[in-house]
């Protein structure tokens, strides 16, 4: 437990740091837009095409994890589909508002993913948790795009726009690169090779500091049971789905750490994004991207404490 503590406090920190920094006003609103996009566009790219390009996947599971966290996603996609008209009758959440819920359960923040996963397995983790990526980013992309367009009100993406984003979403673009570089057996030029682990030094931190920048705490309301579903069914359940997954396909050791990793952090901050896009309640996304963000704080350790 101490020692996931102390792999898991610099990444509190830095994200406590990146609020202080918002909140001083000592970087404004538009300029954090493009600390932004260089830390998603540019640093993270980076650290994944360096790290996949270099990556051994006979050392790791690569389709078991994959399978587990799959498996998780779409049994609680399920599940949440199934109870979504209870919930609604229960206690009077809009189709609109479950949409937030579902992103809120499913989606993941990989910033924080590789950050965890880097201080807690190093290189290692990070070539895992990026082979997570080419499992969950488009399965959860466009589970997220169909519930928003059956059940919020906005402009449904045509499917050409739904691909579109897919194949040219950095983290799928930058892996996708790594892996052809892998499977060819050509070693990056140390020139380029020592240019991306700059790059990549200065990717996690920079990205979890414009974690903690997101962050509003203001916009906090009276907890109610919509916000409450969604802030605490993703650390709660996710875990414990992937767990039981990885068990059924024999995920141990350091690939069990990042699977739990990987289905504990908190949502994707660009959920808000897509659900202001598409109809979705937005106010409520926000919310509970800042709220499981804090919890985050408390369940990720537990999380690696219990099932690992």
């Amino acid at each position: 437990m101490l020692t996931t503590l102390a792999a898991l406090a610099p990444v509190i920190l830095v994200i406590a740091c990146g609020y202080l920094i918002a909140r001083t006003g000592l970087i404004t609103g538009d300029q954090w837009r493009g600390v932004e996009k260089l830390a998603y566009f540019v640093l993270f790219p980076a650290v994944l095409f360096r790290t996949i390009s270099g990556a051994d996947f006979n050392s790791f599971p690569t389709l078991n994890m994959g399978g587990s966290l799959l498996a998780a996603i779409l049994l609680m996609a399920f599940v949440l589909l199934a109870v979504r008209r209870p919930i609604e009758r229960i206690w009077g959440i809009a189709p609109e508002r479950f949409t937030s819920i579902f992103q809120g359960t499913l989606r993941w923040n990989a910033m924080i993913a590789l950050a965890v996963a880097d201080n807690i397995a190093g290189d290692t983790g990070l070539a895992m948790l990026a082979v997570a990526m080419v499992f969950m980013i488009p399965v959860l992309n466009i589970a997220s795009i169909l519930v928003l367009s059956h059940y919020a009100s906005g402009t449904t993406p045509s499917g050409a726009r739904i691909l579109r984003d897919l194949y040219t979403n950095p983290f799928i673009v930058s892996i996708g690169a790594g892996l052809v570089l892998n499977f060819s057996g050509i070693a990056l030029p140390f020139v380029i090779e020592d240019t991306l682990e700059i790059f990549s030094r200065a990717a996690l931190p920079i990205g979890i500091i414009c974690v903690g920048a997101g962050l509003d705490l203001r916009s906090l309301r009276r907890p109610g049971p919509a916000l409450t579903l969604g802030t605490f069914l993703r650390p709660l359940f996710m875990p414990l789905l992937a767990f039981g997954f990885a068990t059924l396909f024999g995920v141990t050791g350091p690939a069990l750490a990042v699977v739990i990793i990987a289905s504990c952090v908190p949502c994707a901050s660009n959920s808000y994004l897509l659900a202001r896009q598409m109809g979705g309640d937005a106010k409520l996304m926000a919310e509970i991207i800042t709220l499981q963000t804090l919890v985050a704080t408390v369940s990720i350790p537990l999380a690696l404490l219990v099932f690992t």
